[in-house]
């Protein structure tokens, strides 16, 4: 039986410039190629997820326009339940400018258009999707006062509720308190947290006072590096899977839809965090958000290897 994971969070469509490097203020710079596909962190964690192995219901607002028409498309093909998808008239789908290195570093502005209309009241319509799922993950491209919302809906049905906080900002330890994992990168537990995390040590530092806090459960990805997994029980970091990157775009994203997948599966929580690392490490050797994300034969492939 598949696994059951409902996602509330974000849909755009992702425009994106190849560099040699990423233009500094003031700077133009020349790209070598554009590309435009399917992205927001949402929409590409339920895609990871359901191309991982999970039954994906996906909560969203996109606008009444093509760009919502071609999102729509993609989740159908992707097997993802889009029942409760509102489709906005009067505001646009949401559309991120990426500019992407030859190191595969990247740099992203988003306009969330239909994104921010996705409300609080549309979750709560949306209660029979909780009481059907296992895992609920959201993240942060749509208004907090609808995350906060969903993870006190998710807590309260019993749900694993996974926060991936990106983009970055402080959130409110009534908050944290509802979150069962919590998925940083180094940037957002500092923010977080106001500890820099530049290593194992730091990122440790940093999972304690998240922990302080009332989450659970703690996991800071730091990119090549892998992942600092921290809880009551366990403070260890789990290497990623070196690849030779080409575009970083949505890895984290990757991960964190892999992740819900393997949580949902009942597998130990460093076991979930290998599976979900092996998932982004091939997202990177591919360009592009969702078209990144691997298929699960894909991920159980690297994963033997490794």
């Amino acid at each position: 039986m598949r696994t059951r994971i409902l996602v509330i969070g974000s849909s755009n469509t992702d425009m994106v410039i190849k560099l040699a490097r990423i233009p500094r203020p003031g700077e133009t710079l020349l790209g070598s190629e554009f590309l435009m596909g399917a992205g927001g962190k949402g929409a590409n964690q339920a895609v990871s997820a359901a191309r991982a192995g999970g039954k994906v219901t996906f909560i969203a607002c996109l606008g009444r326009d093509i760009f919502g028409d071609q999102a729509m498309t993609g989740f159908l093909k992707d097997g993802i339940n889009v029942d409760y998808i509102r489709r906005e008239a009067s505001a646009p789908s949401g559309v991120a400018l990426i500019f992407v290195g030859k190191d595969g570093e990247n740099s992203i502005a988003v306009a969330g258009g239909a994104n921010t209309r996705l409300n609080p009241a549309h979750v709560r319509k949306a209660k029979r999707a909780f009481k059907a799922a296992d895992t609920l993950l959201t993240q942060l491209e749509t208004p907090l006062d609808t995350v906060f919302e969903a993870a006190k809906i998710g807590a309260d049905t019993g749900l694993h509720v996974v926060l991936n906080p990106a983009p970055a900002q402080r959130l409110p330890s009534e908050l944290l308190r509802l979150v069962s994992i919590l998925t940083p990168n180094e940037t957002e537990a500092e923010v977080l947290t106001g500890i820099k995390v530049i290593n194992a040590l730091s990122a440790a530092a940093a999972a304690d006072r998240l922990l302080a806090r009332g989450v659970a459960t703690v996991i800071i990805t730091l990119g090549a590096r892998g992942a600092f997994v921290a809880s009551a029980s366990i403070r260890q970091l789990v290497p990623a899977i070196r690849v030779k990157a080409v575009d970083s775009t949505a890895a984290g994203d990757v991960f964190n839809g892999a992740l819900a997948v393997a949580i949902s599966e009942g597998r130990s929580l460093l076991e979930a965090v290998r599976f979900a690392n092996a998932a982004a490490a091939i997202s990177v050797t591919r360009t592009g958000a969702q078209p990144s994300a691997p298929r699960r034969r894909e991920i159980e492939r690297l994963l033997r290897r490794y």
